[in-house]
């Protein structure tokens, strides 16, 4: 709400921003004076509420973000390539694609699922996947212990196995969507980051652990920089795992991401989940 209030409240502002971006090229947030935001830590002054209008809107995009997650905006005509923006595609269209798009990465989802992927709107989605099943590029499948119709691309291919191992961070589209995650894979998963510590289940920063197409532990794990060490702070078994089934592969991995994040040692958890 506040970010559309602010064309109609301070338009003024909203096109010096656009200006200022113009002229000096891609901006953070911060690279305005009177950016700071107001009051809690997610509060947003209205030079932040004014880039996000310009973004959410299609003015400016975001070229990349700095080291503390910042967002850097630009021109879309600076970041976009031509060829691209001089594509035309209505909104009917657009929205069968990204259901497509979505149909695809999912492999197997429920209406509600195809429609999260995107945060399409109810009424767009599901029309969206009318037309998909219409077009026969989308199939209606039942799957056992849902109560909702799913869908699936045609052809239907069930793989004889998934193999490979890998933390997800918890943003990952695998179980980004939390009610598909523990359908698919029984995972009750919550990040803890803004539950007090005493309350806390698992830990700060918590990643599940995937393993041949489940999810078989997870971990606290936090880069220590000034000691080059990746720690283990706490790691937890899901039921029916056995340590010593992925054990090689656990150690590999934990190895694999400290070596990624330029630490050289990994400090294992304190709990005996792992050993």
């Amino acid at each position: 709400g506040s970010v559309a209030r602010i064309a109609a409240d301070r338009p003024d502002l909203v096109r010096g921003v656009r200006a200022r971006i113009a002229t000096d090229g891609p901006l953070a947030a911060s690279d305005f004076e009177g950016a700071r935001s107001e009051g809690s830590w997610w509060g947003w002054s209205e030079t932040k509420r004014a880039l996000e209008y310009l973004f959410w809107s299609g003015d400016v995009t975001t070229r990349r973000r700095r080291t503390s997650f910042e967002r850097e905006y630009d021109l879309v005509e600076r970041v976009v390539p031509s060829e691209i923006l001089a594509r035309t595609i209505d909104e009917r269209t657009a929205q069968r694609e990204l259901v497509r798009v979505a149909a695809g990465a999912l492999g197997i989802a429920t209406e509600r699922d195809l429609r999260d992927y995107f945060r399409l709107d109810v009424a767009d989605a599901k029309r969206a996947v009318g037309d998909l099943v219409e077009a026969g590029d989308l199939a209606e499948v039942a799957v056992e212990g849902w109560r909702d119709t799913a869908y699936a691309c045609p052809p239907l291919r069930i793989p004889r196995r998934a193999a490979g191992s890998a933390f997800l961070s918890p943003f990952d589209n695998a179980i980004w969507n939390r009610p598909r995650a523990e359908r698919l894979f029984g995972f009750d998963y919550r990040l803890e980051i803004y539950t007090p510590l005493a309350k806390r289940v698992h830990g700060y920063y918590v990643l599940p652990y995937l393993v041949d197409g489940r999810l078989v532990a997870r971990a606290d794990l936090k880069h220590d920089r000034a000691a080059e060490t990746l720690r283990a702070h706490a790691g937890h078994l899901e039921t029916g795992s056995r340590a010593s089934a992925i054990a090689e592969r656990l150690r590999r991995d934990l190895a694999e991401l400290a070596a990624w994040l330029g630490a050289t040692r990994v400090a294992a958890p304190p709990n005996r989940d792992w050993r």
